[in-house]
Protein backbone atom coordinates (compact mmCIF):
# COMPACT_ATOMS: atom_id res chain seq x y z
CA UNK A 1 0.00 0.00 0.00
CA UNK A 2 1.54 3.41 -1.32
CA UNK A 3 1.84 5.83 1.59
CA UNK A 4 1.05 9.03 -0.79
CA UNK A 5 2.14 12.41 0.26
CA UNK A 6 -1.23 13.91 -0.64
CA UNK A 7 -2.72 12.48 2.41
CA UNK A 8 -0.27 13.76 4.59
CA UNK A 9 0.61 13.40 8.19
CA UNK A 10 -1.34 14.43 11.30
CA UNK A 11 -0.95 13.77 14.92
CA UNK A 12 -3.05 10.59 16.25
CA UNK A 13 -6.10 11.00 18.07
CA UNK A 14 -7.79 7.79 19.85
CA UNK A 15 -12.03 7.43 21.34
CA UNK A 16 -11.35 7.39 25.31
CA UNK A 17 -15.06 7.43 25.60
CA UNK A 18 -18.05 7.19 23.72
CA UNK A 19 -20.82 7.06 26.56
CA UNK A 20 -23.10 10.08 26.29
CA UNK A 21 -20.14 12.08 24.17
CA UNK A 22 -17.36 11.24 22.44
CA UNK A 23 -14.08 12.02 24.08
CA UNK A 24 -10.91 11.97 22.25
CA UNK A 25 -7.53 12.38 23.30
CA UNK A 26 -4.01 12.42 21.76
CA UNK A 27 -2.84 9.27 21.25
CA UNK A 28 1.14 8.65 22.63
CA UNK A 29 3.76 6.24 22.11
CA UNK A 30 6.92 5.61 23.08
CA UNK A 31 10.33 6.04 21.44
CA UNK A 32 13.88 6.29 21.52
CA UNK A 33 15.25 9.82 20.65
CA UNK A 34 19.01 9.67 18.88
CA UNK A 35 20.09 12.32 21.12
CA UNK A 36 18.88 10.89 24.52
CA UNK A 37 19.01 7.69 26.49
CA UNK A 38 15.98 5.37 27.17
CA UNK A 39 12.37 5.78 25.69
CA UNK A 40 10.49 8.99 25.94
CA UNK A 41 6.78 9.43 25.55
CA UNK A 42 5.53 11.46 22.65
CA UNK A 43 2.88 11.95 20.57
CA UNK A 44 1.59 9.71 17.87
CA UNK A 45 1.32 10.28 14.25
CA UNK A 46 -0.86 8.94 11.53
CA UNK A 47 -0.10 9.15 7.79
CA UNK A 48 -1.54 8.15 4.58
CA UNK A 49 -5.22 6.73 4.28
CA UNK A 50 -5.42 6.45 8.23
CA UNK A 51 -4.91 10.18 8.48
CA UNK A 52 -7.43 10.92 5.65
CA UNK A 53 -9.94 8.59 7.43
CA UNK A 54 -9.13 11.03 10.91
CA UNK A 55 -9.72 14.02 8.84
CA UNK A 56 -12.90 13.45 7.72
CA UNK A 57 -14.04 12.28 11.43
CA UNK A 58 -12.73 15.89 12.32
CA UNK A 59 -14.14 17.74 8.71
CA UNK A 60 -17.33 16.30 9.99
CA UNK A 61 -18.07 16.78 13.91
CA UNK A 62 -16.63 20.23 13.31
CA UNK A 63 -19.62 22.93 12.68
CA UNK A 64 -19.29 24.69 9.43
CA UNK A 65 -17.88 28.08 10.32
CA UNK A 66 -16.12 27.67 13.30
CA UNK A 67 -12.92 27.78 11.75
CA UNK A 68 -14.09 31.69 9.91
CA UNK A 69 -11.76 33.37 12.04
CA UNK A 70 -8.86 31.00 11.34
CA UNK A 71 -9.42 31.77 7.63
CA UNK A 72 -11.69 28.03 6.65
CA UNK A 73 -15.18 29.26 6.64
CA UNK A 74 -16.36 26.72 4.74
CA UNK A 75 -14.19 23.96 7.22
CA UNK A 76 -16.74 21.57 8.52
CA UNK A 77 -20.00 20.33 7.96
CA UNK A 78 -23.87 21.13 8.90
CA UNK A 79 -24.71 17.57 11.09
CA UNK A 80 -24.64 19.70 13.85
CA UNK A 81 -28.11 20.96 12.68
CA UNK A 82 -29.90 17.76 13.24
CA UNK A 83 -29.26 17.61 16.52
CA UNK A 84 -32.63 16.89 18.38
CA UNK A 85 -34.55 16.03 15.55
CA UNK A 86 -36.00 12.60 14.97
CA UNK A 87 -34.85 9.39 13.22
CA UNK A 88 -36.81 9.53 9.99
CA UNK A 89 -35.84 8.85 6.30
CA UNK A 90 -36.21 12.61 5.42
CA UNK A 91 -33.25 13.54 8.03
CA UNK A 92 -31.46 10.50 7.61
CA UNK A 93 -31.33 12.04 3.68
CA UNK A 94 -29.99 15.15 5.52
CA UNK A 95 -27.33 13.35 7.04
CA UNK A 96 -25.99 12.21 3.79
CA UNK A 97 -26.23 15.26 2.29
CA UNK A 98 -25.14 17.14 4.82
CA UNK A 99 -22.13 14.39 4.53
CA UNK A 100 -21.86 14.71 0.88
CA UNK A 101 -21.46 18.70 1.23
CA UNK A 102 -18.92 19.07 3.46
CA UNK A 103 -16.57 16.28 1.84
CA UNK A 104 -16.77 18.08 -1.08
CA UNK A 105 -14.82 20.31 -0.29
CA UNK A 106 -11.75 18.06 1.25
CA UNK A 107 -8.82 18.51 -1.06
CA UNK A 108 -7.50 15.07 -0.73
CA UNK A 109 -10.95 12.83 -2.01
CA UNK A 110 -11.07 12.72 -5.56
CA UNK A 111 -14.84 11.14 -5.93
CA UNK A 112 -17.11 10.41 -3.36
CA UNK A 113 -17.97 6.56 -4.31
CA UNK A 114 -20.58 5.46 -1.50
CA UNK A 115 -22.30 7.38 1.01
CA UNK A 116 -24.91 4.99 3.30
CA UNK A 117 -26.66 6.21 5.80
CA UNK A 118 -29.10 3.59 8.00
CA UNK A 119 -30.88 3.57 11.23
CA UNK A 120 -29.09 1.94 13.38
CA UNK A 121 -30.74 -1.54 14.85
CA UNK A 122 -32.11 -1.41 18.46
CA UNK A 123 -32.05 2.73 18.49
CA UNK A 124 -34.19 5.34 17.75
CA UNK A 125 -31.58 8.59 17.92
CA UNK A 126 -28.38 6.90 16.20
CA UNK A 127 -28.23 6.39 12.49
CA UNK A 128 -25.10 4.17 10.78
CA UNK A 129 -22.76 5.79 8.23
CA UNK A 130 -20.47 3.65 6.19
CA UNK A 131 -18.12 5.79 3.14
CA UNK A 132 -16.27 4.68 0.17
CA UNK A 133 -13.87 7.47 -1.16
CA UNK A 134 -11.15 7.46 -4.12
CA UNK A 135 -7.90 10.07 -2.60
CA UNK A 136 -6.78 11.68 -5.02
CA UNK A 137 -3.82 10.12 -6.49
CA UNK A 138 -5.13 6.66 -5.55
CA UNK A 139 -6.46 3.79 -7.26
CA UNK A 140 -7.43 2.02 -4.12
CA UNK A 141 -10.79 3.02 -2.44
CA UNK A 142 -10.72 4.20 1.74
CA UNK A 143 -13.38 3.01 3.80
CA UNK A 144 -14.11 5.13 6.68
CA UNK A 145 -16.35 3.47 8.85
CA UNK A 146 -18.91 2.30 9.85
CA UNK A 147 -19.97 4.68 12.45
CA UNK A 148 -22.88 5.81 14.01
CA UNK A 149 -24.21 9.71 14.53
CA UNK A 150 -26.53 10.05 17.41
CA UNK A 151 -29.04 12.62 16.18
CA UNK A 152 -31.24 13.23 19.38
CA UNK A 153 -29.65 14.24 22.67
Amino acid sequence: MANNKQLLTDIKLGLRQSELRPVYEVETERRRLPSRPGLRQDMATISGRENLGQAVFIRLLTPKGELTELGHPEYGSRLHELIGRQNTATNRNLVRLFILESLALEPRIEEIIEATVEPALGSRDRVNVLLRVKPVGEAAIVIIGPFTLELEQ
